[in-house]
């Protein structure tokens, strides 16, 4: 029968040859792909408790890429791997490592220059990552837990809440936070601190 997916505003739709490498040939729907994933992403943040972190081994693309595959690695045999599709939104397949290098090296600027507060460096990080858009599917969940990483595990504060929603479905929530997006798109990010704050 086959992946079919049904996409809501913000969601990146999935290539026709990235479903084929879907490890679970059972799951058909999105709501049963949504139920692995999130079994996998909660394995993944019990990997996260056991662990500390620095900051100079988080902003290194093989964290990037680790994580990413810690999120959906039982669910997608393509995790932890940069995109080789070129999406509606995000850099060109081929400007991916650049971009991420520019991101990391910039992030790393902003901490030693404490050129903005924690909370804001953690939120701008996180945001570029899903702009940039590294991966086939998951970037949203994985710039959100990256975010969680800086300001939790390298500067010691409390995790963000996102909102305290679930953000792959339809909601009010989801809303606020596609318009937060859309600002820090335009260079405004004080809607989307206050949304991963609230």
């Amino acid at each position: 029968m086959g992946l079919n997916l049904e996409y809501i505003n913000g969601q990146t739709p999935i290539d026709e040859d990235e479903k084929e490498g879907l490890l679970i040939p059972s799951v058909t729907t999105r709501s049963e792909l949504d139920e692995f994933e999130q079994l996998n992403i909660d394995e993944a943040n019990q990997w996260l408790l056991a662990k500390k972190f620095t900051i100079k081994k988080v902003l290194t693309e093989d964290f990037v890429k680790e994580l990413h595959k810690r999120m959906l690695g039982n669910v997608w045999k393509w995790a932890g791997q940069f995109r080789t599709t070129d999406k509606n939104i995000g850099s060109d397949k081929y400007r991916i490592g650049i971009d991420l290098k520019m991101l990391l090296d910039d992030c790393k600027y902003w901490i030693e220059n404490k050129t903005f507060s924690e909370d804001e460096i953690a939120v701008r990080f996180s945001h570029r990552i899903v702009k940039i858009h590294y991966f086939a599917n998951g970037n949203g969940r994985h710039s959100r837990m990256m975010g969680d990483i800086l300001i939790e595990k390298c500067f010691g504060k409390e995790p963000f809440s996102w909102g305290s929603k679930n953000l792959t479905e339809i909601s009010k929530t989801r809303s606020e936070y596609i318009t937060a997006l859309r600002l820090a798109d335009e260079g405004s990010y004080s809607a989307l601190i206050k949304f991963a704050r609230q």
